[in-house]
């Protein structure tokens, strides 16, 4: 008889503790790939369920798909790049999304082109043909690649092209280069056979632009009501993050519980740069993850405003807010 009651205690504390973990329904900016294994690790290594919660993430399909979605809350919580955010509040003022934590502070914005083509440098580009799909973040930010580096754009042949078919279209020799993530269109094309040394890669950030990359972006009346979710979301998310980069390969092997169709091997590199190259940097190593720096803000709002023209003066507050991060010690990356 006491073995039994102990037994219903404990099937009914179980059941609790499953009824009390809030789900939250998490959008990515992009497909399971190596880059998004942070967010799967948080899920695998229990940082979530540490956090009282269950979440579900659904792939997107560029790094402005996610906005829309959290700003009409049909998800409370995205992963997408801050400087789409920007240009969309300024054309939705008071839409309710605002960004709560940087994880590209270098971002992944790129022209990836071909040796072989003739791409050298930015100033190569004119007079050839550059394949851009139209939600792409990196396209978004080439205007003010372009004024950066003193480009003539009508020299420059647009060809708008679909996600599925930008590397391929370059590895075909279709068009002279493509904008894109740096890791994810680099690696695609070793994938369809592109000798490495012939992939020539112009990272924007290196090439004039101050500006940050992808941040997670939040419903603002759903943070305002909930914002202990918030921010055990976040600290779980900067778990996550420690774990893989600790452990980029393990990483990867999550992502192929979703995904079997990757490679892990190659999503394994993928991974390692974006780490390398978008999440790990001076700042971060010292600051730890998801802030930002205000002077830099001000100075990639500027560089924005020199290729968008702002409806109204932009305001630094209403795109990014520290107030839902948790403490620092769980933000370090080491």
């Amino acid at each position: 008889m006491i073995r039994f009651f102990l037994g219903l205690i404990a099937s009914v504390l179980a059941a609790s503790s499953t009824y009390a973990q809030t789900q939250v329904p998490f959008a990515l900016d992009w497909k399971f790939e190596g880059p998004s294994a942070a967010y799967f690790a948080a899920i695998d290594n229990g940082h979530f369920a540490e956090a009282g919660l269950e979440v579900e993430i659904s792939p997107g399909k560029g790094s402005l798909d996610a906005i829309p979605k959290i700003a009409t809350g049909a998800f409370p919580i995205g992963f997408a790049d801050i400087n789409s955010l920007v240009k969309f509040l300024d054309a939705n003022p008071g839409a309710p999304v605002t960004a709560v934590m940087m994880i590209y502070d270098k971002p992944p914005f790129a022209v990836v082109g071909r040796a072989s083509r003739g791409i050298e440098g930015p100033s190569s580009l004119e007079g050839k043909i550059l394949g851009a799909p139209p939600p792409d973040g990196a396209w978004a930010q080439f205007p003010a690649f372009a004024s950066a580096n003193g480009l003539d754009m009508s020299k420059i042949t647009v060809e708008p092209v679909g996600f599925p078919t930008r590397e391929p279209m370059l590895a075909e020799g279709n068009v002279d280069a493509i904008t894109g993530f740096s890791f994810s269109s680099y690696l695609n094309l070793v994938r369809l056979g592109v000798p490495e040394d012939d992939i020539v890669v112009l990272l924007m950030a290196d090439h004039g632009l101050s500006l940050y990359g992808n941040a997670i972006i939040v419903n603002t009346d759903y943070a305002k009501d909930n914002a202990d979710v918030v921010t055990g979301f976040l600290g779980a998310v900067a778990k996550g993050w420690r774990d893989v980069i600790a452990d980029p390969a393990a990483g990867a092997e999550m992502i192929a519980k979703r995904n079997p169709a990757i490679d892990v091997e190659l999503e394994t590199r993928r991974l390692q740069l974006a780490i390398d190259a978008n999440v790990v940097t001076d700042y971060t190593r010292e600051k730890g993850i998801g802030g930002i720096n205000a002077d830099r803000f001000a100075a990639s709002l500027e560089q924005i405003g020199e290729t968008y023209e702002f409806n109204t003066p932009p305001d630094a507050s209403l795109y990014f807010t520290d107030a839902y991060l948790p403490d620092a010690s769980t933000l370090t990356l080491e």
